[in-house]
């Protein structure tokens, strides 16, 4: 058994807990790495990367096709052999050398194998060889094991052998036909891939389309799942599944008694915190739940404890367990991950270094914006791209707001990039603050119009003042300027 001691430990070596871990050296932190399995985690490998890898090329072939001039010039059909290849390129083909180099260069030191805590400041890491290597902190362990998919508890399900995320993104022969259970991003996002793939794709969606967003998003994607050849079936939720031994086909049976038959079912219903057997218990938590924090991600002391409404540990500056990135639940994207991720890797070096830390709004080391000004792109066709409130949400929140709406397809820019474009966009305005708490576009290339949005919400810009902000002419930016004469000239 081997024995070492650092400042910070970060189990977890996806994006979020590489920005942790870089922070905190930049911070004079001895800092190691605990992975696994590949470092750069679930976006580098099975998420993000992958997802959008096979997603693009079928969108570029549309996108030509749907331009008089470039359509002509397209005669052949998507060559899904070389998507995946490409994807295999995007993920390095599984192989983690490359992110391996970039912690050496950032003087991160990596300890390969399954991490359990054993007690404050200290974990016990497993090798592939049953090797057990013993870790101290000096200051803190950051826990950014991530997320991983629900499947939910329907008859049959499980022994189907149903794929999750992982297996769509990393599939290595499209089956010809492919049932998806879920109506989120993943759900969609995977419907877009393979319907452009040409597979029969089926949809079951008991609550609708990207019910986080805006209606009309939702709506805009359904009516281009069907252009696609997808069938989405809605109002209606599994009750049973069954694999055939002899067809190796899946029939899932639906609460109105009809049902659905592909090669394989995908689920995509929600995400579960990778907490289950981390040693959890030896520190006062429960194994298996998400881990709930203060804005500088320290972890917060469970519901029932003495230290209920503080951070594990104390409220003091001497806390030393932090948890970033999906395990929160605070916001489960990636980039939301890594701003959380530098703050609180910043935090524990200062707080190393005897800095007492403000958590004030928008301060260095409170992640702030995870509360209200969350941008996400869904990369179906059209694009879903939001930020802030929705205006139902907003609503909610007790704000009083107007909602303007602009068809992006009148836009110049719009025109240019497309015979047939269709899209979408919303602002929705705090009327006593006179900002932006919210924007939706729907659109083909919108996720580019999207960190214009963020910077408004974030930066409490006021309508008044974002009249002067020209967009320039013709691009699809020209939106911003549409909404604001939509919404009127501001009074003197």
């Amino acid at each position: 058994m081997n024995e070492i001691e650092y400042d910070v430990i970060v189990i977890g070596g996806g994006a979020v807990g590489e920005n942790v871990a870089d922070r905190a050296v930049q911070g004079g932190m001895k800092t190691v790495l605990v992975e696994s399995e590949l470092v750069g985690g679930e976006c580098s490998y099975w998420a993000c990367m992958p997802s959008k890898a096979l997603l693009r090329s079928a969108a570029l072939l549309r996108a030509a096709r749907n331009v008089d001039g470039a359509e002509q010039a397209v005669t052949g059909d998507l060559d899904v052999a070389a998507v995946l290849r490409r994807r295999d390129k995007v993920t390095s083909n599984w192989k983690d050398d490359g992110q391996v180099e970039w912690l050496n260069g950032a003087n991160i030191d990596l300890v390969r194998g399954h991490a359990r805590l054993t007690g404050p400041k200290r974990i016990e890491v497993t090798g592939a060889d049953d090797e057990v290597t013993v870790i101290t902190a000096r200051h803190a362990v950051a826990v950014c094991t991530g997320s991983a998919s629900l499947l939910p508890d329907v008859p049959g399900l499980i022994d189907a052998d149903p794929w999750t995320s992982r297996d769509a993104t990393s599939v290595h022969e499209v089956p010809s036909s492919l049932a998806i259970i879920g109506g989120g991003v993943v759900a969609v996002e995977m419907a877009t891939a393979y319907a452009g793939f040409g597979v029969e794709v089926t949809v079951i969606a008991r609550s609708g389309l990207l019910g986080k967003n805006e209606p009309f998003a939702g709506e805009l994607v359904l009516t281009s799942l069907g252009d696609l050849g997808a069938v989405v079936r809605t109002g209606v939720s599994p009750v049973r599944v069954t694999r055939d031994d002899e067809t190796d086909a899946v029939t899932i049976v639906l609460d109105d008694g009809s049902s659905v038959t592909a090669g394989e079912v995908l689920v995509c219903t929600g995400r579960v915190p990778n907490t289950l057997d981390l040693g959890l218990e030896t520190v006062g938590l429960t194994p298996g739940d998400w881990l709930p924090t203060d804005d500088s991600l320290r972890v917060l002391a469970p519901a029932g404890s003495d230290a209920e409404g503080g951070v594990l540990d104390g409220a003091g500056e001497d806390a030393w367990l932090y948890a970033v990135g999906d395990v929160t639940h605070r916001a489960l994207l990636t980039h939301q991950g890594k701003y959380d991720a530098r703050i609180a890797g910043d935090a524990i070096a200062a707080r190393a270094n005897g800095k007492t830390l403000s958590l004030a709004p928008w301060s260095t080391y409170a992640a702030t914006a995870d509360h209200a000004s969350v941008p996400q792109v869904t990369f179906t066709d059209p694009e879903v791209a939001s930020v802030g409130l929705s205006a139902a949400e907003a609503e909610k929140a007790g704000i009083r707001t107007r909602v303007v709406d602009y068809d992006i397809s009148w836009v110049a820019g719009a025109t240019i990039a497309s015979d047939k474009y269709v899209g979408r966009a919303r602002m929705v305005v705090d009327e006593d603050r006179r900002v932006l708490v919210g924007a939706t576009f729907v659109g083909l290339d919108v996720g580019e119009l999207l960190h214009s949005a963020t910077v408004a919400i974030v930066g409490e810009v006021t309508i008044d003042r974002l009249w002067h902000a020209v967009p320039s002419y013709p691009t699809l930016s020209e939106v911003w300027l549409r909404l604001l004469e939509a919404y009127g000239r501001p009074t003197e």
